[in-house]
């Protein structure tokens, strides 16, 4: 080899400090095409299923072979939304719970729409970092912030509460979590006394709230956010409060919630993961 030629072949195979290399962003975006392509053109991935995917109040448009299995959604999932599998909830006509399972055997349908909840690793990164009392109170000289009083304690919710439990109240569980049942919640009652009953259409991204009088028909993207506390001396049941509009004025009130379902209905509204410590 001549010396030029050696010359060319050195400065080809030497870095150029003009380019860095940001490694952890291409292996990043390797993996991200990797996963898309496996999910998305294996040969034996069957006719294409098409639905909706709803996640934190957004529609993303899902086009995959029914023969994909759950996780391999999951996965494609992961690269849409920075989601982690292992952090996500599937529902469809309730908790879709095996991941071997195939698209085509949840019976998905053109205008289907599929619930995700979960949260971002940067989510429970802030969660898990959030101050303690004794370093607030560090912070602020040892003052420490009386807590509100419980909502359940105020005049308006004491009225409703005095009543008494519903005569078909469903049984309520403490310490323990429960995916939402597959029929509708009910015996509880809202601020007039008056029976209510929540019905989840999963499919449709709705919530009916059932009363005697009628039965309204709530898309779930439009509520503001959901308010909930425990009982005091009922542990085992919840307030609940729907905002409906801007305002707290908005917020429908259901009293006698089993604290079980709590949290999946608010996963449920809300479309994220929620965490309560």
């Amino acid at each position: 080899m001549s010396e030029a030629d050696a010359a060319a072949v050195a400065t080809t195979t030497e870095a150029d400090p003009a380019l860095p290399i940001d490694t952890a962003q291409l292996a990043s975006q390797l993996t991200k095409d990797i996963v898309t392509e496996s999910v998305l053109q294996t040969e034996d991935a069957g006719p294409d299923v098409k639905f909706k995917l709803v996640y934190n109040k957004q529609n993303y448009d899902i086009e995959m072979g029914e023969n994909r299995t759950v996780r391999e959604l999951k996965d494609y999932i992961e690269t849409l939304t920075k989601l982690p599998r292992s952090t996500q909830k599937l529902m469809f006509k309730g908790l879709v719970k095996d991941d071997s399972k195939q698209l085509k055997d949840l019976k998905l349908g053109k205008n289907s729409k599929m619930m995700l909840v979960g949260t971002t690793m940067s989510d429970l990164v802030a969660v898990t970092t959030k101050p303690s009392v004794s370093e607030i109170a560090a912070t602020t000289g040892g003052a420490v912030v009386n807590k509100k009083e419980p909502i359940s304690k105020q005049k308006i919710h004491q009225k409703v509460l005095e009543k008494g439990k519903p005569e078909d109240i469903m049984p309520g569980m403490v310490g323990v979590k429960h995916p939402l049942p597959s029929t509708p919640l009910n015996g509880m009652i809202n601020k007039t006394g008056g029976k209510v009953r929540l019905t989840f259409k999963l499919e449709e991204d709705s919530l009916w709230i059932g009363t005697k009088a009628r039965t309204e028909k709530i898309s779930m993207s439009s509520i503001r956010n959901v308010v909930t506390e425990k009982i005091v001396d009922h542990p085992d049941y919840h307030m609940l409060g729907i905002q409906l509009g801007a305002t707290e004025l908005s917020i429908y009130w259901i009293y006698w919630v089993p604290s079980q379902f709590v949290d999946a209905v608010k996963d449920t509204i809300l479309g994220k993961w929620q965490t309560f410590f």
